[in-house]
């Protein structure tokens, strides 16, 4: 069976350099505690896993009488966080208090006002999928899980009939589409040639796998299949008393940008911003194709071949690239990393990705695979501390891989593919148009459909089904991952500026990108105050207000 993405964990297998460890200062045992105990008091009911995860835990009971009481208990971290000694320890570790409280600070936002177990139909359905994708010819072991899960999916969703008493009405939406659809995109889904039509698609996929090879299996599949397709028929009947807005509001949605993703802008800069920089990338792209005007198109790959061809060449010169131009350390055991973007073939044609990817590889490359996602994800794992080894800011994660489109594509590393360079600025111009969709739709000024409408109005190539894929994802996740990337790439220029700028004719590139990464996964202006010394981005965090109410 071929799969859409190559499975990362095969790549994590080894283990990496410990980080040095310095003396603690006093009171910071107590941190880690507090933050050990803060993630444990979430389960059951949700992952310990940063902020939370989009969809609900198999297995997992959601009533409101148990939220209540995870929140109640969330005042004991505050008082615990409040008695520590911060301001006489060293930046490093003033930055893990800073992240210990943004994840106080988002599970109670996730609890008082996101609460997915009551508005959002999707957050029982997103976890339903994988169950559907497993292998039914396993070993003993995996059959009996695969068979234990799929006995928990008719309570899982008798519960959510219960539970979701104030859904809104792009979250039952967008899930009626999912059960019945298939996205379009199939991101991270064992490959078919057609795609099975959504959720209840899949588990009809896996009913034909299980008559074929396990029979035994038959009834439990059905079962669960039988349940999802009276969820679906409950949803459509419950449709039209499902009128909640689906964003959070203009001050909550302000409040979760400062006080949980620690970004120090109001969502009014930073729809600016991304504005300006739409504007700048979209002339860039017109100076850059009238730079290339007389050089050959870049010409779509015709089979997996060809494709497999693009991405082990690419992989050679950006790997190269890398250490001869001093740009960061790649560790010797760093192995194949695979890449985001296999070769498929579908009827409409190569969705955006694909239209770029197929071309040319490098601009996904340098973002998912290598030093972007999967690099990133290596270096994650190999970190042991307790706190910031563990934590995974989004801003971080795509400031940095969308930092490394262009700044990359500055320092020399499409030279020889200059037509690469317009594929990179149509990521971008992608990404920032990314910023006033998310701002829209969690103030709740523009549905699903008016956020897709603009973002594909604004982006050459971009299809229906990523942009609503898109879209899903930064309405339905907790609120701000679709600004991540273009403000958390401003925010790596920004720290570029600052450290540069500090150090003159001493900066190296490749230092500053080692110390950055050695920071961990925190958000970037926790880890600019930790390389800088600069403080007038964290003196922004320190206290934190009361969630504002709630307005329509």
């Amino acid at each position: 069976m071929r799969y859409i993405l190559v499975v990362l964990s095969l790549v994590l297998a080894v283990a990496g350099p410990a980080h040095a460890q310095a003396p603690e200062p006093a009171g910071y045992d107590q941190l880690v505690t507090l933050h050990q105990e803060l993630r444990q008091w979430m389960l059951p009911g949700f992952t310990d896993e940063v902020v939370l995860d989009s969809g609900a835990r198999i297995g997992d009971v959601y009533a409101d009488d148990l939220m209540a009481q995870k929140l109640a208990g969330l005042e004991r971290f505050d008082t615990g966080l409040a008695a520590l000694p911060v301001t006489s320890w060293p930046r490093a570790q003033q930055a893990d208090y800073l992240a210990v409280k943004s994840i106080l600070n988002g599970y109670r936002f996730n609890l008082e006002v996101l609460r997915p177990w009551k508005r959002d139909p999707g957050f029982y359905l997103d976890p339903l999928m994988a169950v559907a994708f497993a292998e039914v010819s396993g070993d003993k072991a995996d059959v009996a899980k695969l068979r234990s899960r799929l006995r928990e999916v008719p309570p899982l969703l008798a519960s959510a009939r219960v539970n979701l008493k104030e859904v809104a009405g792009d979250f039952a939406d967008l899930a009626l589409h999912n059960l019945d659809n298939s996205d379009g995109v199939n991101h991270y889904h064992p490959y078919r040639t057609t795609p099975p039509a959504g959720i209840i698609g899949w588990y009809e996929d896996l009913l034909a796998r299980s008559r074929t090879a396990r029979p035994d299996l038959v009834t439990d599949v059905t079962a669960a299949r039988d349940a999802l397709v009276a969820f679906r028929d409950w949803l459509r009947a419950e449709r039209p008393f499902m009128i909640a807005p689906g964003g959070v509001g203009p001050e909550r949605y302000d409040w979760y940008i400062r006080h949980v993703r620690m970004i120090p802008l109001t969502a009014a800069e930073m729809q600016t911003l991304a504005e300006r920089e739409h504007e700048r990338m979209t002339a860039a792209l017109v100076l850059l194709r009238h730079r290339n005007r007389d050089l050959p198109q870049l010409t779509l790959s015709q089979g997996a071949f060809e494709q497999a061809g693009k991405i082990a060449a690419t992989d050679r010169i950006v790997r190269q690239f890398l250490r001869e131009e001093k740009i960061i350390t790649i560790p010797e055991d760093i192995g194949d990393l695979g890449s985001n973007t296999p070769y498929i073939e579908r009827p409409g044609g190569p969705n955006f990705w694909e239209q770029i990817q197929f071309r040319d590889p490098i601009p996904d490359h340098l973002h998912a695979v290598i030093p972007g996602h999967r690099f990133d994800t290596v270096l994650a794992e190999r970190d042991t501390r307790p706190i910031r080894g563990r934590y995974s800011d989004g801003g971080r994660s795509e400031g940095w891989a969308t930092y490394l489109e262009e700044a990359l594509m500055i320092a020399g590393a499409t030279r020889h593919s200059p037509r690469a360079d317009e594929f990179i600025e149509l990521f971008g111009i992608f990404r920032a148009a990314r910023v006033p969709a998310d701002i829209a739709m969690q103030q709740n000024r523009w549905s699903v459909a008016e956020a897709v409408a603009y973002m594909r109005g604004r982006t050459p190539w971009l299809d229906e089904d990523v942009a609503r894929v898109d879209v899903e994802i930064y309405l339905r996740r907790p609120p701000g991952y679709g600004i991540a990337y273009t403000i958390g790439k401003l925010q790596m220029d920004a720290l570029l500026a600052d450290r540069s700028s500090q150090l003159g004719e001493a900066f190296k590139l490749d230092e500053f990108h080692d110390q950055f990464l050695a920071a961990g996964r925190l958000p970037i202006a926790l880890t600019r105050f930790e390389m800088t010394g600069l403080d007038d981005e964290v003196a922004l965090f320190w206290n934190t207000p009361p969630i504002p109410p709630a307005t329509r």
